[in-house]
């Protein structure tokens, strides 16, 4: 399929409405994800000029009702998170008229992002083997939480994942229990995984007309998103354990503390560490044995530690933050999210952006890569429930071939 197929909402093609600006404009996404892995991809689409169409059933997506919190309207914002610049239709898939349409935006789109459970669209003929019967170009890209192997009957919840994938046997004290990271970890990975593999898989179209079925999992993006301590175990048989704040292979990397509060010192190669005991006062510590190079210093850092705590008493962390910084030693202050904000502001990163435009605007958390030629944009508040159902309904009923 085109990319310029005129029979689309939002096509330079079709009358009365212009193309969305952005690399990807003219890609029409069909999502038929819910929750976080399957919208976080399509959001990134979308925020890039993709048409992405969010089929949800009549109840809508889960993440509608996961509050607080709330704006002060009353709505999610988790669901805000993930949904922008996407289109709302409502579809009940046990209902005749309603799956028709679902196969029709199949057959018209570019792209298919799915998060049922293996094989859970076949019997409503939306699995890739049928849809790509009709639409042998479709990226049609795959969900779940354990594969469609062995898992497949397994649920795809991320706090599962960081349990059985060994994450969580990685967080928290070491005489303390396991900890879940604070935030979905393995879905976000599992939503960037997809779609890094849905541009791949767009770029090898284009050479030669071929769609393909992905297959992403939150298991998958767990071993892999957990890179040196998963090769640990996989390339020198050493099982990782819990070490709260600090680094298997580098010292210092961990929270130490100075004389108002804990300060991030990640001085990771000697010239670093050499920087680092210059500024507090110890230069003698780079010229001990224990202490000349990394292995020795990860070896012996609870020797260190204490040496090093007691030179950064002596001021407070914001002070020593700027001593060091200006040094070339890399730190930095433990943040709530809030002051994480207000500092990526203060450098100039802009992270939060106005999405929608005229009386439908949020605020909402930028893109996060820069583009200099096609930059992101954020024309479309995350939208109601079945926002945009009659305008999607009335152009899938039309015949294809005409605008």
């Amino acid at each position: 399929m085109s990319q310029s197929d005129p029979d689309r909402p939002d096509s330079p093609g079709r009358p009365g409405r212009p193309g969305r600006p952005g690399p990807l404009s003219g890609l029409l996404v069909a999502d038929f994800s819910r929750v976080l892995a399957g919208p976080y991809c399509t959001m990134l689409l979308a925020d890039l000029g993709a048409e992405v169409i969010k089929v949800e059933s009549p109840g809508g997506d889960d993440t509608r009702s996961w509050m607080p919190p709330v704006t002060d309207d009353g709505v999610s914002t988790y669901f805000l998170a993930i949904n922008r610049n996407k289109r709302s239709v409502a579809l009940d898939l046990k209902n005749a008229g309603d799956l028709a349409l679902a196969r029709t935006l199949a057959r018209r789109a570019d792209v298919f992002v799915q998060n049922f459970k293996p094989g859970g669209l076949a019997r409503y003929g939306l699995d890739y083997g049928s849809v790509s019967a009709d639409n042998a170009g479709i990226i049609y890209a795959s969900i779940s939480g354990f594969g469609s192997g062995g898992g497949k009957d397994l649920p795809g919840y991320d706090l599962m994942v960081q349990a059985m994938s060994g994450l969580m046997s990685l967080t928290g004290s070491p005489d303390g229990p396991p900890y879940r990271a604070g935030i979905s970890a393995f879905d976000v990975i599992a939503g960037l995984h997809t779609t890094i593999a849905i541009l791949a898989a767009l770029n090898h179209r284009n050479v030669t007309g071929a769609g393909q079925h992905l297959e992403a999992s939150l298991m998958a993006s767990a071993m892999s998103g957990m890179v040196n301590q998963t090769s640990a175990y996989a390339a020198g048989g050493v099982v990782p354990f819990r070490m709260g704040n600090s680094h298997p292979s580098l010292f210092p990397y961990e929270p130490l503390p100075t004389g108002d509060g804990d300060l991030i010192v990640t001085a990771g190669n000697d010239a670093q560490f050499r920087k680092l005991c210059d500024v507090i006062g110890a230069p003698e510590l780079p010229d001990d044995p224990r202490f000349s190079s990394n292995p020795g210093r990860t070896a012996n850092r609870d020797k260190l530690r204490p040496l090093l705590s007691d030179k950064l008493a002596s001021r407070s962390a914001a002070e020593w933050f700027d001593l060091l910084i200006a040094a070339g030693v890399p730190c930095g202050p433990i943040n709530t999210v809030d002051k994480g904000i207000e500092f990526a502001q203060k450098i100039g990163l802009e992270p939060i952006v106005n999405v929608g435009s005229g009386d439908r605007t949020r605020p909402g958390v930028r893109h996060p890569v820069t583009f200099s030629a096609t930059p992101a944009s954020y024309p479309l508040a995350p939208p109601e429930l079945d926002e945009h159902g009659d305008e999607i309904r009335a152009w899938l009923a039309m015949p294809e071939g005409l605008t």
